[in-house]
């Protein structure tokens, strides 16, 4: 009874890029729905179509960042997080030792 109209969670799955590919390229052919593209490889039809939408900001179709801004951009955040607790740990760093030497 408990089960009842719910679903359980899909398992999340990693894809290579070059089936990503495979699939968008299949979905650009227009021989099949997204939603039938995505029901033959057992895939999300909202993936599908988040795959399709990238593809085309990677080649310039559609605004956006691209894959490799994307990367970038990530990048860059985890750098400014570890430059900023480099800081706070200088700043605590500075305060014990101005204390030390009073």
């Amino acid at each position: 009874m408990e089960s009842m109209g719910k679903k359980k969670p899909r398992p999340r799955h990693s894809f290579t890029p070059e089936f990503k590919a495979e699939v968008v390229e299949l979905c650009r052919r227009g021989d099949r729905s997204v939603g039938q593209i995505a029901k033959d490889f057992d895939l999300t039809e909202t993936a599908v179509r988040d795959w399709v939408k990238q593809a085309e900001v990677d080649s310039g179709e559609r605004d956006g960042l691209t894959s490799s801004e994307r990367e970038e951009l990530a990048a860059l955040r985890r750098e400014n997080h570890r430059l900023r607790e480099d800081v706070d740990i200088l700043k605590r760093a500075t305060a014990f030792f101005a204390k030390e030497t009073r």
